[in-house]
């Protein structure tokens, strides 16, 4: 760990690139259908037409591309929570925001059935705000309410809450089907015509947060520290609180709840790069959206030609983590 600690943080951000390039090859390569690396070349470099070039194209591709997109979305919004927060349990997926998401894509679902793929984005990153805010309300109820211990058990109350408003309004309405649809946590069906959506909404978060990196990277400290150093506390929460927003729902409406990964990733990039923000969001990002690639190829490989889950494939590997870091009390990677 020591020898990892003192390389430069150019060679670690390059190593991690080479593992995402990999992996991404890997996913392209493996699957159901049967295709080489020059089916994948062909396929992103040119215009043949063929069977396999099409499979890759049209399905392989997209899904693969959602997978980075939102496996960084996830990564970089569990990382900006963990440190505006100082709660080493801080994760989307834990703390109400796709609980929220998912309740909010229930009632669009049911109460305007015609809605397109930009009002189910809007209404997710509306839920995920009421969630957020729902969770940090209630640890704010109380002297001391923002422990890990508290917001954790914050976020698992509101999250069965709206989990069965989302259920409810499924069997109420009869579309349950089309509520499981979107929140079973995959990217089955993804298509260019929701990436050109949502791409541009995650970019302009994780962008966001790079420019308010070293203001994170205080604010982490303490917030004594952040005012002594000038800061403008309320301003760079509010900002950081809409990227997590942003981000979440965003990732919500494409692949419905996805809990750990903006849990477990943070804690391994720190491992690998230390606490500075500057650090952290980038490599959270990359490592992020190598998980979901990785999870995702899992998925699609293990049981072929039938799917499993990413989301199970998800919690499986993050269910031990989370034990973990509450067994150490925060601090097994940090």
């Amino acid at each position: 760990m020591t020898k990892l600690n003192k390389l430069p943080f150019i060679f670690k951000l390059i190593a991690c690139l080479i593992v995402f390039i990999g992996i991404f090859i890997a996913s392209m390569v493996f699957g159901a259908a049967d295709t080489t690396i020059k089916d994948v070349w062909l396929a992103v470099t040119s215009t043949v037409k063929s069977d396999s070039i099409s499979i890759l194209r049209e399905i392989r591709l997209p899904r693969e591309i959602a997978a980075i997109f939102v496996g960084a979305a996830l990564s970089v919004s569990g990382a900006i929570m963990q440190g505006l927060t100082r709660n080493p349990l801080a994760d989307p997926g834990l703390l109400g925001l796709t609980a929220g998401a998912n309740a909010a894509l229930a009632i669009t679902l049911a109460f305007f059935p015609t809605v397109n793929y930009y009002g189910i984005m809007i209404a997710c990153f509306i839920g995920a705000a009421v969630g957020t805010f729902m969770v940090f309300g209630i640890g704010a109820m109380k002297k001391g309410g923002f422990s890990p211990l508290r917001i954790v058990l914050a976020g698992a109350a509101v999250s069965a809450f709206l989990y069965a408003i989302a259920e409810g309004i499924g069997i109420y309405f009869k579309i349950s089907k089309d509520v499981s649809m979107w929140t079973s946590g995959g990217l089955i069906g993804t298509s260019w015509s929701q990436l050109y959506v949502i791409i541009p909404f995650i970019v302009v978060g994780i962008l966001i947060s790079l420019f308010f990196s070293r203001q994170l990277t205080i604010l982490s400290l303490s917030e004594e520290v952040a005012v002594g150093l000038g800061q403008k506390i309320v301003y760079i929460k509010s900002i950081l609180f809409i990227v997590i927003i942003l981000l979440a729902g965003a990732a919500v409406s494409l692949v419905g709840n996805m809990a750990f990964i903006g849990l477990m990733v943070p804690h391994i990039v720190r491992a690998i790069v230390g606490t500075d923000y500057r650090y952290i969001i980038p490599t959270s990002a990359i490592i992020g959206a190598t998980f979901m690639l990785f999870a995702d190829t899992l998925g699609r490989t293990i049981n072929a030609p039938f799917e499993t889950p990413v989301a199970a494939i998800v919690a499986m590997m993050g269910l031990p983590f989370f034990l973990l870091i509450v067994h150490k009390g925060g601090k097994t990677f940090s």
